[in-house]
C-alpha cells in the first residue's frame, strides 16, 4: 500500500500538485507517508491492518481530449462520494504523459463503522457507466465501442490496445518480422498476467528475454537470434502502450477482474484480496528494485512464497521504524512543550522578584 501510494504521488507525475485527500487526515500537506500513516492508524483502530489494504481506480482519458487538470478532480472526486462515501481516498491528477488520468487509491477500511470495502463485477460496470455519465455531463468525450476517439469506425483488423486478437497485429505484409512477433507474444502474455514477475516469466515461455530495470527507462525485450525491441518500438508500431507505468495498471486491471469473478464465500474472498494486495505491491516493487529481485538469490526470486514473505517482513519491519519515529517526534514534542513551560514559569518568577525589589527600594 505504501508504494502504491508512493508512486500516485511522485511529484514528476502531479506535477501541478492536483491531489486530495477524502476522509479523515490531519496533516497540513499531502505526502505518501503521511497518508500511508492516515490510512494504517484508520485500520487499526477497527483492528484489520489485513487482508486486501486498498483498492486502485484509474480514469484515463485520450490525449486530444479537452480535459483540464480542474475537471479531473472535480471527477475523481464526484467518483469517491458515489462509490466511496465513508472511505478514505487519495485522489491525485497524473500530468506526465501526453494524456490526463486519474488515480484514485482508497482505504478498504471505512471511518465510519469499520466495514471491509469489497467490490464486485457488478460494481466494476456501474463505476464504468457513472463515469461516463460524469463526462457527458461535463461535455466530454464518452468511449463507443468500435469506435476511435473521433468517432469514426474501429476498422477490422486495426490496432487496438490490449487487443487478445493477436493476428491483427499483423496488419500488412511489412510488419510481419520480429518486432510483429514480440507484440505477439506480449499480447498473449498480458490475457492473464497480474505482476510484473509473471509477464516477464510468460514472455521468457514465448522466447523472449526482459530486461526491466529502474537503471533503465525502457523495458527491452530480446529473442534467442538476439534481436532486441524496445517498449517504444512496440507502442509507436501497434498503438499500444507497453511502457512501465501502464503494464502496471493492465495488471491491476486483470487482478480486478479475475477477483470479481470468484471467491464464492467471505473468507476466501479475503485470501483474494490477500493475494490482490501483496501482487500488486510486488509488480509497483518491482520498478524500483527490480535488478536486485532478478540478480540476489535472497530475494526468493525464484520462489514466489519466499518473495511474498520478504516484502511482507520488509513492511513490517519499515512499519515498526516510522512507529519508533513517530513516538520519539512525540516524546521530543513532549520535551519541548515541557522546558517551554520551564521557561515560561522561570520568566514569571524572575518578573516577580523584580517588581519585589523595586518596591523594596
Amino acid at each position: 500500500m505504501r508504494n502504491v501510494i508512493q508512486y500516485v504521488l511522485q511529484e514528476k507525475k502531479v506535477i501541478d500538485r492536483y491531489a486530495d485527500i477524502i476522509g479523515p487526515y490531519e496533516p497540513d500537506g499531502i505526502t505518501y507517508d503521511d497518508v500511508y500513516q492516515a490510512f494504517l492508524e484508520e485500520k487499526k483502530i477497527w483492528k484489520k491492518d489485513f487482508g486486501r489494504m486498498y483498492a486502485h481506480n484509474i480514469i484515463s482519458f485520450h490525449r486530444d481530449e479537452k480535459v483540464t487538470p480542474e475537471e479531473c478532480m472535480e471527477i475523481g472526486r464526484r467518483f469517491c462520494d458515489q462509490f466511496f462515501s465513508g472511505y478514505q481516498s487519495l485522489i491525485a491528477v497524473h500530468q506526465d504523459r501526453e494524456h490526463l488520468h486519474i488515480h484514485i487509491v482508497t482505504n478498504t477500511v471505512s471511518y465510519i463503522d469499520g466495514r471491509k470495502l469489497h467490490q464486485s463485477r457488478a460494481d466494476l460496470e456501474k463505476q464504468k457507466v457513472f463515469t461516463n455519465q460524469l463526462c457527458a455531463e461535463l461535455g466530454l468525450s464518452v468511449a463507443e465501442k468500435g469506435k476511435h476517439f473521433d468517432g469514426t469506425k474501429i476498422e477490422e483488423g486495426e490496432i487496438r490496445g490490449w487487443s487478445k486478437d493477436k493476428y491483427h497485429l499483423l496488419v500488412n505484409e511489412a510488419k510481419k518480422s520480429f518486432v510483429a512477433d514480440c507484440a505477439i507474444a506480449i499480447v498473449e502474455t498480458l490475457q492473464d498476467c497480474t505482476s510484473r514477475e509473471a509477464f516477464i516469466a510468460g514472455m521468457t515461455q514465448r522466447g523472449w528475454n526482459v530486461t526491466w530495470t529502474a537503471k533503465k527507462k525502457h523495458i527491452t525485450f530480446t529473442n534467442g537470434n538476439g534481436d532486441k525491441v524496445r517498449d517504444t518500438n512496440i507502442s509507436k508500431t501497434f498503438s499500444m502502450n507497453i511502457d512501465k507505468e501502464n503494464l502496471i495498471h493492465e495488471f491491476e486491471r486483470q487482478n480486478e477482474l479475475r477477483l470479481a469473478g470468484s471467491h464464492p464465500d467471505r473468507d476466501r474472498e479475503e485470501d483474494g484480496f490477500e493475494q490482490y494486495y501483496r501482487e500488486v505491491e510486488s509488480a509497483v516493487e518491482g520498478i524500483d528494485h527490480a535488478e536486485s529481485v532478478r540478480n540476489d538469490p535472497e530475494t526468493g526470486a525464484g520462489d514466489p512464497a519466499a518473495f511474498i514473505r520478504k516484502l511482507d517482513d520488509e513492511e513490517k519491519a519499515a512499519r515498526a521504524e516510522r512507529d519508533d519515529r513517530l513516538a520519539e517526534r512525540r516524546r521530543q514534542s513532549a520535551a519541548r512543550e515541557s522546558d517551554a513551560r520551564e521557561a515560561e514559569q522561570r520568566t514569571e518568577e524572575e518578573s516577580i522578584g523584580s517588581r519585589s525589589r523595586g518596591r523594596s527600594r
